[in-house]
């Protein structure tokens, strides 16, 4: 069994798919879209040819009721277009909702911090100088809000459940593994970093988790992925206990005011060593835990 290999885009044709997509948004949206914004890897370098997202960024002007509706059908005919086209991501927010570090649409506090520090204007008015910069405690909240409601969601605990069907595919393959590592990164450091910065960190610590499985990520990321075979060897040993470092490390740093978080993060744990059919429930050394007790 082969891996897929993804078609392969380089950061300029990625920009430029970025400011197409950005003026069709301005053709639906007219004078409501201030800004429109490359983010992420786009935007501060680190742009993976085989896997990396184009993320783009809109600030309107106000919210409407009926701009989620909206702007997901404009994202739906723009990702059919092609396999390029297929790796853009769309956030947004109003421009008042930005000004006081707040998100009425979709722009997760670790994505407003990386418009703040690196948005690349595509049109409009730069308007960073005014977007409120999130707190640390809101970059830890807001990534475990988006891990519960898109990592800890059935058809993904499905795929973990079956690992062949993320090693077949490399995108999904590598957000797998490295999401958490961008979310503890960004725990860690208060800065929204790229994915390298978080790879990086990961494996400079003592005994990292999942290393292989990371180092494997890694290659899959810069165009030179193992073997499928391998790939799911390393998945079927390592997601799991990944995802469950993620979980508590994550569960150190909730206070009693994100209850509803910590009962969120407790669930999915149980979900995940359940379907993994792991007994008794993994534990981190303590060592490791009490670096991030703080």
């Amino acid at each position: 069994m082969s891996t897929l290999s993804p078609e392969a885009l380089d950061p300029g044709s990625a920009t430029a798919i970025a400011e197409a997509c950005a003026r069709e948004f301005r053709r639906t949206l007219a004078d409501r879209l201030t800004a429109a914004y490359a983010l992420g890897s786009l935007a501060h370098g680190g742009f993976a040819p085989a896997v990396s997202d184009i993320d783009l960024a809109l600030v309107l002007t106000d919210r409407r009721h009926d701009d989620q509706r909206i702007i997901d059908q404009v994202t739906r005919e723009l990702q059919a277009r092609d396999s390029a086209h297929a790796r853009l991501s769309v956030f947004w927010s109003s421009l008042p909702a930005l000004r006081t570090n707040q998100d009425d649409g979709r722009f997760p506090a670790v994505d407003r911090l990386d418009l703040k520090k690196s948005g690349m204007l595509l049109l409009g008015e730069d308007v960073r100088q005014d977007v409120g910069e999130a707190d640390a405690a809101a970059l830890v909240t807001d990534s475990v809000r988006f891990a519960l409601q898109v990592l800890a969601s059935e058809p993904v605990l499905a795929d973990f459940h079956d690992p062949a069907r993320l090693a077949g595919d490399l995108r999904r393959f590598t957000k797998a593994v490295l999401l958490p590592l961008r979310f503890l990164y960004t725990a860690d450091t208060a800065d929204p970093g790229s994915t390298d910065d978080a790879i990086h960190h990961h494996l400079a610590g003592p005994s990292p988790v999942a290393g292989e499985l990371v180092r494997a990520a890694t290659r899959a990321r810069h165009g030179q992925p193992d073997a499928a075979e391998r790939l799911t060897e390393l998945l079927h040993a390592d997601l799991v206990p990944l995802y469950v470092h993620y979980i508590d490390r994550s569960l150190l740093r909730l206070t009693h005011a994100d209850a509803d978080l910590s009962q969120g993060l407790a669930l999915w744990r149980t979900r995940l060593l359940d379907r993994n059919g792991t007994h008794p429930a993994h534990r981190p050394a303590q060592d490791d835990l009490s670096d991030q007790a703080r």
